[in-house]
């Protein structure tokens, strides 16, 4: 029981709002220990876990230059090109982002958005200028509600996208648990079937966007 000490470790550094990347090697070293394994070995271990996953945080090393470039101003120039825009508004801007972002997870461009990578530096900051210049002087719960759509629409786009590429793991994992029931199915299938699911949720959100067009534009009524 000894080993369980590592998620202690972990309970008491998250709370004590420790570093996160230290709480998790500190976690795996005390267990290590715990274990009966000395500290070389146990770093051994961890160095190896972390060289055969290192294909998992690839991804975030773009996260650094994408620090670098809102600093330089990323945001605020996609808020000014908005604002150059007069027929821009957030429901359209953000129905056109979920139209691309989900014919490109259909061709199995998954990682051509993404709520790092573009939502956060780009498309929520050129919806936030779009509700702006449509109800001046947003209250900051309008303000989090067209970031929300924002978030939402990318997830949306991906999740009900994606499906329609038949070389992506969530059709593969289908296509298994099928098979674990004794119900063989081809990935063109799933994948055929998966047209219908994204058509309408293109439509139930698209619809949703132009529902809080109508919203800002109540609000600047008042």
């Amino acid at each position: 029981m000894w080993v369980l000490l590592g998620v202690a470790v972990v309970v008491v550094g998250f709370a004590a709002r420790l570093n996160p990347l230290l709480i998790v090697a500190g976690a795996a070293i005390v267990t290590g220990i715990a274990a009966g394994m000395d500290l070389l070995a146990t770093l051994a271990v961890l160095g190896k876990a972390f060289k055969d996953n290192r294909y998992i945080s690839v991804v975030w090393l773009i996260l650094p230059l994408i620090g670098l470039l809102e600093r330089e101003g990323l945001q605020e120039r996609a808020k000014a090109l908005i604002g150059k825009l007069r027929e821009a508004t957030a429901g359209r801007l953000l129905l056109i982002y979920l139209v691309i972002r989900q014919l490109a997870a259909a061709v199995g461009l998954t990682s051509l958005g993404g709520h790092a990578q573009m939502v956060r530096p780009l498309i929520a900051p050129m919806a936030e200028a779009a509700a702006e210049a449509q109800a001046p002087g947003l209250n900051p719960a309008q303000r989090e509600r067209v970031k929300a759509m924002a978030a939402a629409t990318d997830n949306v786009g991906l999740f009900f996208g994606e499906d329609i590429f038949i070389a992506i793991a969530s059709i593969l994992l289908i296509k298994g648990f099928l098979e674990e029931n004794g119900i063989v199915v081809e990935p063109l299938q799933l994948s055929m079937w998966a047209i219908p699911t994204a058509i309408l949720a293109l439509l139930i959100h698209g619809t949703r966007l132009l529902l809080l067009d109508r919203r800002l534009g109540r609000a600047a009524g008042q």
